[in-house]
C-alpha cells in the first residue's frame, strides 16, 4: 500500500448557516424605508455572527402579531422560501415572545430567532476580558430566564389540563430556579468588578487627569481612532462590534498635557435592553468623562438615523451635558454626489470633517481636543519661587505652560491651568 494510501483525511468543512430575515413595517412607515434599513444592518449582524442573509421578508402591518409575529399568509410564504433558498433558519427583526417562537418554529420547523440572539451570539464571540465575558453570560441568561417565564404564563393561560402539568412544569420552575441563582452570582460579581472601575475612576477623577470617552455607531471607527492617537493596538474590523471590552489609553497631547482616552460599546438600532442594563457599567464611562468624542461615519447613508440613535442611547444613560467632538469620520470613502451633504451637529462644541486614518487627522484631533479643553481652564500670569518649582511641573502635565523665564526672584510663568487644579 502507498504511503499516501495510509494517511487519507477527509477534511469536513462547516458550512454558514443559511438565514431568511424576516421583518415588520407599519404602514405608516414612508416608503418603508425605516424597516428596511433595520433590516440591512440585521445582515450585517448575522454575517458578523457567521451565518449568511440569502433573502428578505417583509410584512406590510402596523404591528407584530401577538401570536406568530407575521401573518398565517406570510408563515405560507416563508416556508415556500426556505425550501428554494435551502434556508436553514428565519432571524426576525424584533425580539420575540416565547410564544412568537414556539409558534414559528412549528410551523416551519426550522430554527427561529430574533435579532436578540444574533447581538448576544456576536457579544458572546467577542468578549474578551473576564468582565465582558460575565457582562455577556448575563445578559443572556436575563434574556432566557424572561423568556422561560414567558412561556411558563403561556402554557398557563390554557386553563389548566393537558400540557400544563407534569415534569415539563417542574422541568420549567427547575430552569427558571437554577437560572436564578445564577444571575445573583453574576451580578454579585460584576459588582464588585465595578466597584473597582469606581476606584479607578475616583482616581483618575483626583489626578484631574482630563477624561475623554469615544462613542458612537458601531463600525464608525472608534477603535481606528484609538489606535491612530495612542498606538495601544485594539482590534480593528470592517465588521459590527469588532471590540466589546472597553479599553483605557493615555494620550500625550502636543502642548505636553496628558488625556486619557476610553473607547466603549458601539450602539446599533433596537440595542436589547438586557445588554444596555447588563453592560450598564461599561456604557456609563461615557457618564463619568470630562468630555466624549462622537464617531460617525460619514459615508453611511443612515448616517442622520444613527447619530440620532446614539445621542437617544447616551440620553438613556443620562449622559445629557458633556461637551462634545463630532468626529465625521470615513470623508475619504464619499461619492461626487455626497460631497454637497451637509455634516455639521448642533449637539457639538467642535466639528471635524476627516478620515482617521489619514496622514494629518491625528493632529487635527489632537488640536480640537486642546481647544475643547481650553475652555475649563483659566489663564494665568504668576511668578513661583524657585521653592515651588514642582507647581510648573503639574502645570506642564495637567495645563498648558505657554512660557517660562527665570528671574532673580522665581520662575515667571503664562499658562492655561484646569480650573480644579487652580
Amino acid at each position: 500500500m502507498a504511503a499516501d494510501d495510509q494517511h487519507r483525511y477527509i477534511e469536513y468543512k462547516e458550512e454558514p448557516e443559511r438565514l431568511i430575515l424576516v421583518g415588520i413595517d407599519p404602514a405608516a412607515s414612508p416608503n418603508g424605508s425605516e424597516a428596511e434599513n433595520s433590516l440591512d444592518e440585521l445582515a450585517e449582524l448575522v454575517e458578523t455572527a457567521g451565518a449568511e442573509a440569502v433573502f428578505y421578508v417583509m410584512q406590510f402591518r402596523d404591528k407584530p402579531h401577538p401570536v406568530t409575529y407575521v401573518g398565517s399568509g406570510k408563515i405560507e410564504e416563508i416556508r415556500e422560501l426556505i425550501e428554494e433558498q435551502h434556508a436553514t433558519g428565519i432571524v426576525c427583526d424584533d425580539e420575540l415572545s416565547p410564544a412568537q417562537m414556539q409558534n414559528l418554529t412549528d410551523a416551519l420547523k426550522v430554527k427561529v430567532m430574533d435579532r436578540t440572539m444574533v447581538i448576544l451570539d456576536i457579544f458572546a464571540q467577542r468578549a474578551v476580558s473576564k468582565e465582558g465575558q460575565l457582562q455577556v453570560e448575563l445578559a443572556q441568561l436575563r434574556y432566557t430566564a424572561s423568556h422561560l417565564t414567558g412561556m411558563w404564563r403561556f402554557l398557563s393561560r390554557q386553563g389548566g389540563g393537558i400540557g400544563s402539568r407534569g415534569p415539563g412544569e417542574k422541568q420549567l420552575e427547575l430552569d427558571r430556579r437554577t437560572i436564578s441563582k445564577r444571575i445573583s452570582v453574576l451580578k454579585h460579581k460584576i459588582l464588585e468588578m465595578e466597584d473597582n472601575r469606581q476606584l479607578q475612576r475616583k482616581k483618575r477623577s483626583d489626578s484631574t487627569v482630563p477624561v475623554g470617552a469615544i462613542v458612537g455607531y458601531t463600525n464608525a471607527g472608534k477603535s481606528t481612532l484609538l489606535n491612530r492617537l495612542t498606538k495601544v493596538g485594539v482590534l480593528e474590523e470592517d465588521k459590527l462590534f469588532a471590540t466589546l471590552d472597553p479599553t483605557t489609553r493615555n494620550l500625550s497631547l502636543s502642548n505636553g498635557q496628558q488625556v486619557l482616552l476610553t473607547d466603549t460599546v458601539g450602539f446599533v438600532r433596537k440595542l436589547p435592553h438586557h445588554l444596555i442594563d447588563a453592560f450598564r457599567s461599561t456604557l456609563e464611562e461615557a457618564c463619568h468623562a470630562d468630555f466624549l468624542i462622537h464617531m460617525v461615519d460619514a459615508s453611511d447613508p443612515q448616517m442622520e438615523r444613527q447619530m440620532a440613535i446614539t445621542y437617544q442611547t447616551l440620553t438613556d444613560l443620562g449622559v445629557t451635558d458633556k461637551p462634545i467632538i463630532t468626529i465625521f469620520n470615513k470623508m475619504d470613502l464619499l461619492t461626487k454626489e455626497d460631497t454637497d451633504k451637509v455634516f455639521s451637529d448642533s449637539h457639538a462644541k467642535e466639528v471635524l470633517r476627516t478620515s482617521v486614518i489619514s496622514e494629518n487627522a491625528p493632529a487635527q484631533i489632537c488640536e480640537a481636543i486642546e481647544r475643547l479643553l481650553r475652555q475649563d481652564k483659566v489663564y494665568v500670569e504668576r511668578l513661583y519661587s524657585y521653592e515651588d518649582a514642582g507647581k510648573i511641573q503639574l502645570i506642564r502635565k495637567y495645563g498648558e505652560l505657554l512660557s517660562e523665564r527665570y528671574t532673580e526672584n522665581g520662575i515667571y510663568v503664562e499658562a492655561y491651568i484646569p480650573r480644579k487644579l487652580l
